[in-house]
């Protein structure tokens, strides 16, 4: 990664992309250090999002954002958070997004609170700002926001310009299995006209992420990626489709689950708030093997520097639109 910002204790502000950021306890360690590894402080998160910001940004745009927050790093607690926190900076954009039966977007309770109103992050300051609140983990839905303008959108009714299936080892499996898996997933969505790119995601397992065309349903894409991991789940022991962990020692779980239009999943490039400084990180094909592992985030950073992004011109907003999904 680059130098990181100045770790002075005192508050700070700073001018980036044209908007004034302010930031605080830059010394904090979010991830602690071992035997063989030094700690990593919010001054290095900062870096870091700001060292991929032209590929995670791309992958952020349009997408409401649900942030995972660690105020004292990843060995404290935790909390999701949806809604645009109090103190957001007036430039940051927000967007209200409606749930089904009046309750909350992405929520497990079905109450009538209204819309949430999530932020949207469009550049680099938007991306300092959430590294300052902590917020290591930055998860998305599988749909962009529609160029009509309207205030308010419902997250059932989107249509989902990406497909994602989440390769999840069960205990006893690895990336070894997921990478062998992801080779069969590839080749049966190369039969349906779909070109996947690989994320390993800087926790246990990998995603998969094809471009589709956008002008389908979530019901459509869900129920496709469903028939996709039940039949590889029938074809393949080693493999299921069932969430339940009784089920799945020595198995890879192949979630069809996420492209459900209020689900979300990790952003690529994303950090990840584990016991290691990681990230979610797209990957070329040939590393996929049993020797393939979780990337830091100064591997991350490196990477995309050497590297580029395998998703540029892929899954970003001024990519073609991907195929239409086969309908039963």
């Amino acid at each position: 990664m680059s130098d990181p910002v100045g770790v002075d204790p005192t508050p700070q502000v700073i001018e980036i992309a044209g908007r004034r950021v302010r930031l605080t306890h830059l010394d904090r360690e979010l991830w602690p250090g071992g035997p063989a590894t030094r700690a990593t402080t919010k001054a290095e998160l900062v870096s870091y999002v700001l060292d991929v910001a032209p590929a995670l940004l791309p992958q952020l745009a349009g997408r409401p954002v649900t942030r995972v927050r660690w105020p004292q790093g990843v060995t404290g607690p935790r909390f999701f958070e949806k809604n645009a926190p109090s103190g957001t900076p007036r430039w940051v954009r927000t967007v209200d997004v409606e749930g089904s039966g009046g309750g909350r977007w992405g929520s497990s309770q079905d109450d009538d609170a209204g819309p949430v109103s999530y932020p949207l992050v469009d550049d680099e300051a938007g991306l300092v700002w959430l590294a300052n609140l902590s917020a290591l983990e930055l998860h998305t839905p599988q749909w962009r926001l529609p160029d009509s303008g309207d205030e308010t959108v419902d997250g059932r009714h989107q249509h989902p310009d990406r497909l994602v299936v989440d390769l999840d080892p069960g205990p006893g499996a690895g990336l070894a299995e997921c990478s062998e898996l992801a080779v069969l997933v590839a080749e049966r969505l190369a039969d349906d006209g779909l070109s996947a790119v690989p994320v390993t995601s800087g926790s246990k397992g990998m995603q998969l992420y094809a471009p589709i065309s956008g002008t389908q349903g979530a019901d459509v894409v869900s129920a496709y990626a469903r028939r996709l991991a039940e039949g590889l789940a029938k074809d393949v022991a080693w493999v299921t489709a069932v969430m339940a962990k009784d089920v799945r020692r020595g198995k890879v779980l192949l979630d069809w689950s996420q492209n459900n239009g209020a689900k979300t999943t990790i952003t690529p490039w994303s950090p990840r708030g584990r016991e290691h400084p990681q990230a979610a990180v797209p990957r070329r094909w040939d590393e996929l093997g049993d020797d393939l592992f979780q990337l830091s985030l100064s591997e991350a950073a490196e990477r995309f520097a050497a590297e580029g992004d395998p998703l540029a011109g892929v899954l970003t907003p001024d990519a073609p639109p991907g195929p239409r999904l086969p309908e039963p």
